[in-house]
């Protein structure tokens, strides 16, 4: 096996995707594919909070599609692009059951950062989960890249970013100076994970409550300690964001 190749591990309950045999990248419930079931990614997925029911989602790192797949099934009126910038993760794809390329679903082999340039206001929803055997990659690291995420996003749009094994307060403070302060960061419990959101003006945040009873039973479970979360946490920063944005 080639150093730092993507290989996957099949159990009764899980499959995983691994770069090493301590990190394990992307966890499917084989029973329940579709399933967030690493804890992070459900707390990305509260980015759903700051923009309900986008039309447009980009994905910046396919991985074993765990976002990709939860979307595809909750979101029917989305379209989703994802980008995946290693061969070998994305040649994976139906071991991990992520969809067929189709008229709502497409996941492509490029580099997602340099897409974003050619995408201005293209997004509702931007999902960025970058990593590579090292940690999280480089390109997806600098203020450039935060600037394109900045400006790949529609009026009112949202973006979430996982930050592990990294310093989350260089990436935060760079997502404050291109979203003009609009940005925090949450902790995951229980994990090394940092989930640091981002919006552009226009988001007016729902009460998570009603937020969650106008999506699917199935999603509602998965998210609804996270929209707490978030909703607490967003409504702390709210007057920090009034003073430095107007908005």
């Amino acid at each position: 096996m080639k150093e730092g190749a993507p290989w996957v591990h099949r159990g009764w309950w899980y499959t995983t995707l691994q770069f090493s045999r301590d990190v394990t990248q992307s966890r499917m419930l084989n029973w329940w594919p579709d399933l967030l079931q690493v804890g992070y990614t459900r707390t990305m997925m509260a980015a759903l909070l700051l923009r309900p029911f986008p039309r447009r989602i980009g994905i910046i790192g396919l991985g074993g599609g765990s976002q990709a797949k939860f979307c595809h099934r909750h979101l029917p009126e989305a379209d989703i692009e994802a980008f995946e910038s290693d061969a070998g993760v994305l040649a994976l794809r139906d071991v991990f059951r992520i969809p067929a390329d189709g008229a709502r679903f497409r996941a492509r082999l490029g580099d997602g950062g340099a897409m974003l340039r050619q995408r201005r206001g293209a997004y509702d929803l931007l999902l960025v989960d970058a990593y590579e055997p090292e940690g999280i990659s480089p390109a997806v690291s600098t203020q450039a890249f935060y600037d394109d995420c900045h400006d790949a996003l529609a009026e009112g749009g949202a973006m979430a970013v996982n930050l592990y094994a990294t310093d989350a307060r260089r990436h935060l403070a760079r997502l404050r100076r291109a979203f003009e302060g609009r940005a925090l960061a949450l902790e995951e419990p229980r994990m090394s994970n940092r989930v640091a959101f981002a919006w552009r003006p226009g988001v007016d945040v729902p009460d998570p409550r009603e937020a969650l009873a106008r999506l699917p039973r199935a999603a509602r479970w998965q998210l609804a300690a996270r929209f707490l979360r978030l909703a607490r946490a967003r409504q702390a920063w709210q007057p920090r964001d009034r003073a430095s944005s107007g908005t």
